[in-house]
């Protein structure tokens, strides 16, 4: 037997009480490996030395073409690659938006459930393992498809969601941007018996500390940082939500940026976006904490466009997190720089009323017509440079974006958020809201992480969606705390 296969087994076999602990709080029961499904997924095999003994399955679309984006999709613990094909919604969008997804998976040869070995440092660094498998897996993908280098990009679930924020530490000159779903900080643990430790509460390090785990991955590397998108569920308690924070510390210290949201709106599905920009204004990290919602993928059935994946185990019904990370790495816009219709300037609100909200925009050329999105929901599609927003709720705040479409339906760049808060709240109304929601309405604001009426600048606490307060409004944009009742 090779020395490298008996050190494999040697280890498998020592962490095999201590895997069960971590991993049967991961994920679900598992299936066998999936067999290659005729026209949908398939099976590749020789893509590579293997070194981490992987399985590569994969799905293209018919007629893809060459410079097409390429997705790398990691399941979760017990999951197989078939899972998280059949329910995450990965195949609509590579039909839809036209690209290719790699769905690698680990099984019970690696580890006895079927964890990527985001803990151990053989497995999950750069040139070792199972790491260097999926690069692998890229480069035959790429070869295969003609598919654009510029743009590959790794997403994954729970483990799966570890091991992708590894990859996005140890080969940013490979991905250029990630997303994990209900998953750990790079290189959070780099032992068995420091798995567990990560999941409940990660290391209590700061953000360069973090950020300093990232840099180590790929010593030396000067080139530019991965995008990266963070889903989590506010009640997940098998990877808790302190981990969702650390990542956001972790990647927003690699880019050099603040901890401080650039805009916040609210999506689908009770679910949060924050919202973190690079120097130039782009997004360069995203949160999405999904109220509510425990250990899993966000996934949102139906056939709406911004809709997408099966429930099951794992697989929860809340938004389409799929659909949105897509949008987040410009999946739905083409190839950049490729005729793409650049944002409409001068946004502007021209006129509210309790009910309504009016706004204007520049024209932009080839515009054939314009999508405005409301709080992050597409509310119309006038052919105008002008809206008007009815049916809104007196004194509250909303968001609004706006981009051009082309004559083919391909939207264009988003323009920059205004905000608008409409007229006719009533002196002696009461609001009984979370932190947050008192901050989107106009209420109360925030200033370093906590929550203040407005007006009476009484501290309501943390800015959140779990603390709850009562305001009432009197006089006119004057909010006084009024949970022990709120006589008129």
């Amino acid at each position: 037997m090779r020395p490298s296969i008996l050190r494999r087994l040697l280890r498998r076999v020592a962490s095999t009480a201590a895997l069960a602990l971590v991993a049967a709080t991961l994920s679900t029961v598992g299936a066998a490996p999936p067999a290659a499904a005729a026209g949908g997924l398939q099976q590749v095999t020789g893509f590579g030395t293997n070194p981490g003994n992987l399985q590569m399955y994969e799905y293209a679309p018919a007629g893809l073409p060459a410079n097409a984006p390429l997705v790398i999709a990691l399941h979760g613990c017990t999951q197989t690659a078939n899972d998280y094909y059949t329910n995450s919604g990965w195949p609509k969008y590579a039909d839809l938006w036209g690209f290719a997804v790699v769905f690698p998976q680990t099984t019970s040869a690696n580890n006895p459930l079927s964890c990527f070995g985001w803990f151990d440092p053989a497995e999950d660094s750069r040139g070792k393992g199972e790491a260097a498998s999926i690069v692998q897996m890229v480069e035959h993908a790429k070869r295969s498809h003609g598919s654009d280098a510029r743009r590959v990009y790794v997403t994954g679930l729970s483990a799966g969601g570890g091991m992708t924020a590894d990859l996005l530490a140890a080969y940013p000159d490979v991905f250029a941007g990630g997303s994990v779903a209900s998953g750990l900080p790079a290189q959070c643990a780099t032992s068995q018996a420091a798995a567990s430790g990560c999941q409940t509460g990660p290391q209590k390090l700061t953000p360069a500390q973090w950020g300093d785990k990232v840099r180590g991955s790929y010593p030396g590397y000067s080139g530019p940082w991965p995008r990266v998108a963070i889903w989590q569920g506010t009640s997940d308690y098998t990877v808790y939500p302190a981990n969702a924070t650390a990542l956001r510390d972790q990647w927003t210290d690699v880019w050099g940026i603040g901890r401080t949201p650039s805009s916040t709106d609210t999506l689908p599905g009770n679910t949060t976006r924050s919202i973190y920009n690079d120097t130039s204004g782009k997004p360069a990290v995203e949160t999405y904490s999904v109220s509510g919602m425990g250990h899993g993928l966000a996934v949102s059935p139906g056939s709406g466009t911004d809709q997408c994946g099966t429930t099951a185990a794992y697989f929860l019904n809340a938004i389409c997190s799929t659909y949105y990370t897509g949008v987040f790495w410009g999946l739905d816009q083409g190839t950049p720089g490729g005729g793409q219709l650049p944002a409409p300037s001068g946004l502007q609100v021209t006129a509210v009323t309790a009910n309504s909200v009016s706004l204007s925009w520049n024209a932009v050329p080839d515009a054939a017509s314009y999508a405005v999105h409301r709080n992050g929901t597409k509310v119309a599609s006038p052919t105008a440079t002008t809206y008007t927003d009815t049916g809104l709720t007196a004194g509250t705040a909303y968001r609004y974006t706006v981009a051009a479409i082309d004559g083919s339906g391909t939207p264009g760049t988003t323009s920059p958020q205004v905000t608008a808060t409409t007229t006719g709240s009533t002196p002696g109304q009461c609001f009984t809201a979370t932190n947050y929601a008192h901050v989107t309405a106009g209420r109360a604001h925030t200033t370093g992480g906590y929550v203040y009426a407005n007006g009476s600048n009484e501290n309501m606490g943390l800015y959140n969606v779990f603390v709850t307060h009562t305001l009432k409004e009197s006089p006119a944009g004057y909010f006084l705390i009024a949970d022990s009742g709120c006589a008129t």
